[in-house]
């Protein structure tokens, strides 16, 4: 008997979803049978997805979170699929989770591997690595607003999306990415904003910056507007430690910054309920990609750095690095998927990552 299971609730969803899970549990299943008993896992498999939408008219039950939230944390692969308006799939499915459970922190690190080549020239004589701290309950995904006036006949339709930031939501991811600088050799954050043209929400986001860093002498900080941001991620990715920004300038600014490491098939993400009253959910950015689910091609390399972070969640170190190194050495070997140029299938990938561990 372990002594320390871990109850997992994996949600496939849609597409490569259920072939990248599949990955993620592999090398996990793998390092729990090498742990001398240390730790293991007890999966539960949710089938809920557009699949599911079609046959019920939901993207999940109605006790979806309550059947959820007995879990130490969720597994989730990607949503959406073209049968489907995405709008629908993403506020069905993901979007209730995170939201339902409070996961206002939403951590993508962008991470460069080895043999891995990257559109940026920098790169052949500097390593980048940074993290984007993405505010993840409010901002422009809070979903206030509507679509009014149609009754007016056609072309006079209004539609108006609302973007919430509270002082609250603001001053705890802007804490928490000071906190997680202070654990990084380069102790340093960025803020985004787009205050010059946002006068309300953004300034408010400025403003309790600017208080929380005084509050961290020991940690170096500016302020950057996003457009200049996304710049700055392309000529000067080394000036970047911690990014923080809100819900929609970090979910774009962290897209590109693993498009840069060379593919969104690479980005590792955790949405995060920091102060554990609800389980955390782990998955990889990239979608559902219909048009190579079930070809066994999908890159799993996302997904099981997002099963690495998981372990980190639970404390445990020391798994969680022995996958990522096993992940550059595959990846230094030349083992690469299709999207990063390679003719790898993912259960070649999969397994050459469990060989290396």
């Amino acid at each position: 008997m372990a002594n320390r299971v871990f109850r997992i609730a994996a949600v496939p969803a849609d597409g490569v979803g259920s072939e990248v899970v599949q990955a993620g549990k592999t090398v996990l299943e793998s390092l729990a049978a090498d742990s001398d008993g240390e730790f293991a896992f007890e999966w539960t498999e949710y089938p809920w997805g557009t699949d599911y939408y079609q046959r019920t008219g939901r993207m999940m039950p109605e006790d979806g979170l309550d059947q959820l939230r007995g879990s130490d944390a969720i597994y989730f692969g990607a949503v959406g699929w073209p049968s489907v308006p995405d709008h629908i799939t993403l506020w069905g499915l993901r979007l209730a989770i995170c939201q339902g459970f409070d996961q206002w922190a939403n951590i993508r690190p962008v991470t460069f591997h080895p043999g891995v080549t990257s559109p940026l020239r920098q790169v052949e004589n500097t390593t980048p690595d940074w993290v984007v701290v993405r505010e993840n309950s409010e901002g422009e995904y809070s979903g206030l607003g509507g679509r009014n006036l149609a009754g007016r006949g056609p072309g006079n339709e209004v539609a108006v999306q609302s973007a919430l930031f509270t002082e609250t939501g603001c001053e705890r991811i802007i804490r928490f990415a000071f906190d997680l600088a202070r654990s990084r050799q380069r102790k340093h954050v960025t803020s985004v904003t787009k205050s010059n043209a946002q006068q309300y929400g953004m300034v408010l986001w400025d403003e309790v910056f600017e208080r929380v860093a005084a509050e961290y002498p020991d940690v170096e900080s500016d302020s950057c507007l996003v457009d200049a941001a996304a710049a700055r991620f392309v000529l000067h990715p080394e000036d970047l430690s911690v990014v923080v920004a809100s819900n929609l300038h970090a979910d774009i600014l962290s897209d590109l910054g693993s498009a840069m490491a060379g593919s969104l098939g690479l980005a590792t993400s955790a949405n995060l309920n920091p102060e554990n009253r609800t389980p955390s959910m782990f998955e990889p950015v990239h979608g559902s990609a219909p048009d190579i689910a079930g070809k066994g091609i999908a890159n799993p390399i996302g997904a099981i750095g997002s099963a690495a972070l998981m372990l980190s969640h639970f404390g445990l170190d020391e798994p969680a690095s022995r996958i990522r190194h096993a992940i550059n050495t595959t990846t230094a070997a030349g083992v690469l998927p299709t999207d990063l140029g390679g003719n790898a299938t993912s259960e070649r990938i999969t397994k050459t990552i469990v060989d290396h561990l």
